[in-house]
């Protein structure tokens, strides 16, 4: 496998708006990535894979 594969797949919402304040994820593995689209190289945060399902719960109950 090259660089490529191995590259995360960044995903916005299909809520987010032209020009607003968005952000992306990416799945690596066990980990959640989180960035700003706008600055996408600034840094970004991670979360382990349960914390995150627990936050997404969290913002659908």
């Amino acid at each position: 496998m090259g660089d490529q594969d191995s590259r995360p797949r960044w995903r916005k919402s299909s809520f987010s708006g032209t020009g607003g304040n968005c952000l992306e994820v990416a799945c690596a593995g066990r980990t959640i990535r989180v960035r700003d689209s706008n600055s996408p190289e600034l840094s970004e945060l991670t979360f382990p894979d349960p914390a995150w399902a627990e936050f997404i719960a969290g913002l659908r109950g």
